[in-house]
């Protein structure tokens, strides 16, 4: 779906962003694309739909090379969520902001309201339909932004930072419709340096470091290598910190579900000390 072959770019100043990146992502992939502040997530992402240009090198969305030429054609099919809705959305109203893609496509007004319909319905924003955009939270307007966008029906969904400045309920509330888009089939591209997050949607992680790939690939794959992880300026989920204190456990769990199957496992075969014992306790009041 997205093929990126030595991609580069230097922002006016010299501010090397991206320096030779390859990338491939298969179509139907959640992909998190991860590394510390000013690594190149956000540069990366905005050469996917055309906001920026390759200087060098190329960037190809569905068969369509990502160019001026072809920038209508890449802009439906890639749908951009920026990390502030408030550089998104601009509508009088909730409803006039969705419409507003479908309304400039050319399409009748029914096929409006049914779009329309959809998407407030997956975003959980139906209610909100005639409320002025400057009433709404900060929840509600990361809804709005992702349901603009969805309302283009793109085959593509790249989010930058997408689960920023949102509260416990709204980030899951986020990441499951970014779970269930993508069970039904679109891809997604996420930025993001939440390594706890990770683990629980993503199936595939690329990892920025000043601007280059470090690795790319599953996520045992990925988190296999702390000392990687570290050199890119992230750390390890959480999680898996508190299973170092087990002696001769070679493969650490990224999420308590992983953890609560690594515990029993270890249980089932006698091997879990007291030290274990106790993080079973601990894993059990996480769930």
């Amino acid at each position: 779906m997205i093929r990126i072959d030595d991609l580069h770019f230097t922002y006016p100043g010299g501010t090397r962003a991206l320096d030779g990146v390859s990338l491939e992502v298969p179509e139907g992939s959640f992909l998190a694309v991860m590394g510390a502040n000013g690594s190149g997530k956000s540069t990366l992402l905005k050469h996917i739909n055309g906001l920026l240009l390759a200087q060098s090198g190329a960037v190809t969305v569905a068969g369509l090379e990502v160019e001026r030429k072809n920038f209508d054609e890449v802009n439906r099919a890639v749908g951009f969520v920026f990390q502030d809705p408030n550089d998104q959305i601009f509508a009088p109203t909730v409803r006039d902001d969705i419409c507003y893609g479908p309304r400039n496509l050319g399409l009748p007004d029914e096929q409006v309201e049914r779009r329309l319909q959809r998407v407030a319905a997956q975003v959980a924003i139906t209610d909100l339909l005639d409320r002025p955009i400057h009433h709404l939270s900060y929840g509600q307007k990361k809804r709005l932004s992702i349901a603009g966008v969805l309302a283009m029906e793109p085959r593509v969904l790249v989010l930058d930072e997408p689960t920023a400045s949102l509260d416990p309920m709204g980030e899951r509330r986020l990441m499951r419709l970014l779970l269930e888009l993508n069970r039904q089939g679109m891809t997604i591209v996420m930025a993001t340096h939440d390594v706890d997050l990770v683990p629980l949607y993503a199936r595939q992680v690329c990892l920025l470091r000043r601007g280059r790939l470090a690795v790319t690939g599953g996520l045992r794959e990925v988190f296999s290598d702390p000392e990687l992880i570290e050199r890119c300026h992230l750390r390890l989920p959480r999680i898996s910190y508190l299973f170092e204190m087990i002696p001769d456990v070679e493969e650490l769990p990224l999420t308590v579900g992983m953890a609560r199957h690594k515990l029993e496992e270890l249980l089932e075969r006698g091997e879990l000390g007291a030290v274990g014992l106790e993080l079973l306790e601990v894993e059990e009041g996480l769930t």
